[in-house]
């Protein structure tokens, strides 16, 4: 259910937490209806950010908003839900690219999918999610190849970079697939003008994806042998926070650029919780609360850069060795448990797939009355910065 955009519902206020969890749910009631109810663990942050985008060019009015009957994730209340074409969208997307990450564990046989019973049934999945989400996308207009066109192209380019290649390069297929998507929520609200801001804040929002997953995962990938890009073309870390840094400026011109409806939320997340995605993913959250930056947590004698125990090296146990990852069906069900019983939310969990020790979505708020960075006139601020009208 995670991505890069995750807000905390401290930050966004009563308003706005309630049109995001109006998209949450509709992604996923959209979801059910168009592959059925497995469908829903493809939830997923990132792709609602289509239907937020939608909706903010069209109105919710125009959008589509539907009362939506209890759910244990809600406890059991009803709730008013987006529904049309922007959820729809968000869904096609959503199962495009679930579909191929499927089918990439499969070939690569991670965990259990290294068993030919599992393999076979997560590859009829995989087939079922890729049949469905180019009919949801062939129903709101969307012509899903290009998604597919893309992520069959990623390996091809990947095999192709090595030390000197120009990170952006390998950046370019997920760039590609994320404009057409962001660009076709303008056609969907009618709003042509909005599709060449939005392919451009689409494609930056793409670029941020690949370099804070690279950057998160550099250490594991290095550990594990996987391939990174980062490693692989020999990009030093300030020059992806560089990249980072110039992508997040450019979504914020490109959403200036557009004509919305009410962008209060879609500028929360793609300009606010964007950019404290890249925060976390360069360690710099700590840092803005008093931590050095890149540092050592502390307490912790394991950490790079900490100084050696004043005890001598027998007095500490070593670390324990990285547990494997779970395989996509084990994942899942561990997934629905936790996210029936809210342990998602708040504190640390391990990761349904990876097991990697994470925090909980309010954990990560840090001081929820935190004046927003992206102002610099004092602005005071609980729900969202003033400044910004948002």
């Amino acid at each position: 259910m995670f991505g890069m955009v995750r807000p905390c519902t401290h930050r966004l206020g009563e308003r706005l937490t309630a049109q995001w969890m109006a998209h949450l749910c509709g992604l996923c009631l959209a979801l059910r209806g168009q592959a059925g109810q497995f469908a829903r663990v493809v939830t997923n942050y990132d792709g609602l950010v289509i239907s937020v985008l939608t909706e903010a060019q069209a109105g919710a009015e125009r959008a589509g908003r539907r009362r939506a009957g209890p759910c244990a994730l809600r406890g059991m209340r009803r709730a008013s839900v987006a529904e049309g074409d922007g959820a729809r969208l968000a869904a096609a997307v959503s199962l495009i690219l679930a579909s191929a990450k499927t089918r990439d564990h499969v070939t690569d046989q991670d965990g259990l999918l290294a068993h030919r019973p599992v393999a076979a049934a997560a590859r009829r999945i995989a087939g079922v999610w890729g049949k469905e989400g180019a009919r949801a996308g062939a129903g709101v207009g969307f012509d899903t190849a290009l998604l597919v066109g893309a992520v069959e192209r990623q390996p091809e380019v990947e095999a192709l970079a090595g030390p000197g290649t120009p990170l952006l390069a390998v950046t370019e297929p997920t760039e590609t697939a994320t404009a057409a998507a962001f660009a076709h929520t303008a056609h969907l609200a009618g709003i042509p003008g909005n599709a060449a801001p939005l392919a451009e804040a689409g494609r930056l929002f793409g670029r941020l994806a690949h370099l804070l997953d690279a950057v998160e995962d550099q250490e594991e990938d290095a550990a594990s042998g996987a391939w990174n890009p980062l490693t692989a073309t020999g990009t030093p870390r300030a020059e992806a926070r560089r990249l980072a840094a110039d992508a997040l400026h450019g979504i914020r011109l490109a959403l200036d650029e557009a004509e919305f409806t009410d962008g209060r939320l879609a500028h929360v997340l793609l300009v606010h919780e964007l950019g404290r995605s890249v925060e976390r993913a360069f360690g710099e959250e700590r840092h803005r609360h008093g931590a050095e930056a890149y540092g050592p947590a502390p307490g912790n004698p394991y950490a790079p850069g900490a100084p050696p125990h004043p005890g001598g090296p027998g007095d500490l146990p070593p670390p324990p060795p990285p547990r494997e990852p779970r395989g996509l069906i084990p994942g899942c069900l561990v997934f629905v448990g936790m996210a029936c019983t809210c342990q998602m939310c708040c504190g640390t969990y391990e990761g349904p797939w990876s097991r990697r020790r994470r925090d909980g979505m309010c954990k990560s708020c840090g001081d929820c009355c935190e004046c927003c960075s992206c102002c610099s006139d004092g602005c005071q601020c609980c729900e969202c910065c003033g400044c910004c009208d948002c």
